[in-house]
């Protein structure tokens, strides 16, 4: 998701790691330390909508700098710090690195209940509760203005809704994503189907997965996730691409044991044993449906755009082959996505300067993460369709900018840009719920004898007890 991010390995999945509870402190700007106290303030303004007092010495803890295996990221970020400083000299901008992944689950609540947060740190947008419920962000409401933040009213006010909570506002957006249908153009026309014009349906996807199942080989037509919390983020999305819901509009009770979600359970299963056009190793997560289809073993899967941009990066596989469509059926889509919260606690100046920093990094069309030409000229991709959460203006000279200095066939994901499906949250208590979904899935893709009805069944009152603990 701005170059390739793993996103929803974080959204969809609890990822564990041994070392998840250190933090490496790099730092990208300055020497300051910056303990809590924040290093020498001036006194500034307590008027929120007051601009930072040039006079306040103001150090920032800033979580996922780059590491340095990133380092044409890591350039840019340098360059960003260097430029910022240019007009806030000030502000002393202290980079954190971790390993691996950028969030990891198990670390980052560890972080918020040690308070051990820097003062701008990245969350997801379903981890707003967890955030609030221990007390960890700042309301930044009366902070973020059209001064402060100049293109406000070009951000998608669905994305900036994600991270509202009665009507407070607890964070700025860095990135964004919705699901679509990811297809492998080079098997589509191997078995004669249409790569600009993918399924719209899932009676499409059925018929399309049957014709490159049956180009041998191994190959597969239509992949599924079922393990690892991702099987119940996929069932979720193909429950909203037709109307329907995993969760009901109370938060309290389970909403898939339906006849749509029987009858989702029973295509898949039918695609599965029927059809055989899902192939025979099961038990996927993230990260395996992208290495069969960048080796040309699977016709397709849903995913968000940026999936593209890590292949090719990660996987060696070339843009030209890949392409996209709206997610099947088109009534919604799952929508997710990445941002930075401000350490509640800490000074009205340091609040000022994070969202003066977060304004010139993730929010300025052309500059920070949204500079395509110096993207292209480091060699890192432009021209994926997402992150995308500007409106009017803003997103003309985006979308244009991103044309002009594309490392990729734009054209090649057109259906989907044509074709924007609303996007929907995810549910309360979403990776609980998509664990417990996880056992819905595997059951289809692995048993012949599966019984839906009961799996489905068994899910739904284990859902319902973790929502009657909330």
């Amino acid at each position: 998701m701005r170059s390739a991010r793993i996103r929803r390995t974080r959204d969809a999945c609890a990822v564990a790691l041994a070392s998840a509870l250190a933090l490496t402190a790099l730092t990208a700007c300055g020497t300051s330390s910056s303990g809590d106290d924040g290093g020498s303030e001036g006194s500034g303004s307590s008027d929120p909508t007051a601009p930072l007092d040039p006079e306040a010495k103001v150090t920032l803890t800033i979580d996922c700098m780059p590491p340095t295996a990133k380092a044409a990221e890591l350039k840019e970020w340098k360059e960003d710090v260097a430029a910022f400083n240019r007009t806030y000299p000030n502000v002393t901008i202290q980079g954190r690195s971790t390993p691996g992944q950028c969030l990891e689950p198990p670390r980052f609540t560890a972080m918020l209940k040690a308070k051990s947060q820097p003062d701008v740190f990245y969350t997801y947008f379903t981890d707003l509760p967890q955030v609030l419920d221990n007390d960890g962000a700042a309301d930044i409401t009366a902070y973020v203005n059209e001064k402060t933040v100049p293109l406000l009213k070009d951000i998608d006010p669905n994305v900036l809704g994600s991270l509202k909570h009665d009507g407070k506002l607890y964070g700025l957006p860095t990135s964004n994503y919705t699901m679509g249908l990811l297809i492998n153009r080079k098997l589509f026309e191997d078995a004669g189907l249409d790569p600009d014009a993918p399924p719209r349906t899932w009676e499409e996807v059925r018929a399309a997965a049957k014709r490159i199942a049956a180009l041998g080989n191994g190959v597969a037509g239509f992949g599924e996730y079922s393990a690892g919390n991702t099987g119940g983020w996929h069932f979720t999305a193909q429950m909203y691409s037709l109307g329907g819901d995993v969760v009901d509009a109370s938060g309290e009770r389970a909403a898939f044991n339906t006849d749509l979600g029987r009858r989702i359970a029973r295509n898949l299963h039918a695609m599965r044993w029927e059809d055989d056009s899902m192939g025979k190793t099961q038990l996927l997560q993230w990260g395996d449906l992208q290495k069969q289809i960048a080796t040309d073993k699977l016709g397709m899967f849903l995913a968000a755009p940026d999936d593209i941009a890590y292949m090719v990066q990660q996987l060696g596989a070339k843009y030209e082959n890949f392409g996209m469509g709206p997610i099947p059926g088109g009534k919604a889509t799952l929508a997710g996505g990445n941002n930075y919260m401000i350490k509640k606690g800490i000074s009205g100046d340091r609040i000022k300067a994070a969202i003066a920093w977060l304004n010139f990094k993730n929010l300025t069309v052309g500059k920070g993460q949204f500079d395509w030409a110096r993207a292209k000229a480091d060699g890192l991709p432009v021209g994926v369709p997402q992150p995308n959460f500007w409106l009017n203006d803003s997103k003309a000279k985006d979308d244009a900018a991103r044309v002009e200095h594309a490392t990729m066939p734009v054209a090649n994901f057109r259906t989907f840009m044509d074709n924007p499906v609303p996007g929907k949250a995810e549910p309360p208590k979403a990776q609980e719920v998509y664990k417990i979904l996880d056992n819905v899935m595997s059951g289809i893709l692995t048993n012949k004898d599966a019984d839906v009805d009961k799996l489905l069944a068994t899910a739904e009152s284990q859902v319902n007890q973790i929502l009657a603990a909330r």
